[in-house]
């Protein structure tokens, strides 16, 4: 590689003198090094004489190469170094939805804007597929409805939010400012398959457990948009996060439970051994975020 320096230095300065000032080394040095240079290579780089020195045909076309390959090893270093503090890369993130102005998409949104060379890749999946997808290193870090206590898996609480029920405009209970679980044991709960679908169901049997007959439960295999299309027609009601309210949909009244005892807890999770300084990075920011929105 010195070699290699030296014959650029040389090259640039068509004077083995000036380039070894450049380098800070001896002129016999700069000599030697190139000389054995071309030995090994089997040509001749420069033309030397009493006027100077030149470089030869195959010199060019050697210093051309070299500085194009050194190019992309000083690149190849750079682009190291950043990926190694977390500032390049990608980080491959499973999310149980992604909707406009909800906390991940403000999160993703700011993230992209601080750290613009590393690329988010989304998958939305539920809670259990998630899970798989870390332990396979098929995803790096996901955002689970809930908080999560998993033997091998990392986690933390980012934020909550409160539950919701929506019904059709048309719905009796409608009318009201909010509403309790007793409330909801005779309505038909449209649940997903996907998302937090499995998390919704879970929540309903461990409501209804020995104080009421468990509401009618119907799974339906479609995304969130199909679903509020489905609750305002009056085909059933479901539960969403309050962030979830915000999205402008015609016909669908949402209303507080008022006896859910907590929040709903929305955690990231991810692999112990996965020490990406760009995940850090993104907790970190999760964190902020969830700061200022609550101080908001």
């Amino acid at each position: 590689m010195v070699a290699l320096i030296q014959t650029l230095a040389v090259a640039e300065c068509l004077s083995f003198h000036r380039a070894a000032r450049m380098l800070s080394t001896s002129q016999s040095s700069v000599s030697q090094r190139i000389r054995a240079l071309e030995e090994d290579l089997g040509v001749v780089l420069f033309d030397r004489n009493t006027r100077g020195v030149r470089l030869t045909e195959a010199g060019r076309h050697f210093v051309d190469q070299i500085s194009d390959a050194l190019g992309i090893i000083d690149f190849a270093i750079i682009t190291a170094g950043m990926q190694a503090r977390g500032e390049e890369g990608n980080l491959r993130i499973g999310v149980h939805a992604l909707t406009p102005g909800c906390f991940l998409d403000r999160l993703f949104e700011h993230f992209h804007t601080e750290h613009p060379c590393i690329r988010l890749d989304i998958a939305e999946c539920t809670a259990r597929e998630a899970q798989i997808m870390l332990r396979e290193s098929r995803l790096d870090l996901a955002f689970m409805a809930c908080t999560h206590e998993i033997h091998d898996l990392s986690s933390r609480v980012i934020w909550r939010d409160r539950l919701m029920v929506a019904l059709s405009a048309g719905h009796p209970l409608a009318a009201l400012s909010e509403v309790g679980w007793r409330q909801l044991a005779q309505e038909t709960f449209l649940i997903r398959y996907s998302g937090t679908g499995p998390q919704v169901l879970d929540l309903i049997l461990l409501r209804s457990a020995g104080k009421w007959p468990t509401p009618a439960i119907r799974r339906v295999d479609v995304g969130r948009s199909a679903l509020l299309s489905m609750i305002a027609a009056g085909h059933g009601v479901s539960l969403f996060a309050e962030e979830g309210a915000a999205f402008n949909m015609a016909n669908v009244v949402f209303l507080p439970v008022h006896d859910e005892p907590d929040a709903i807890a929305f955690s990231a999770v991810w692999l112990p051994g996965n020490r990406d300084p760009a995940i850090v990075k993104l907790l970190a920011l999760a964190m902020e975020t969830n700061r200022h929105s609550t101080q908001g």
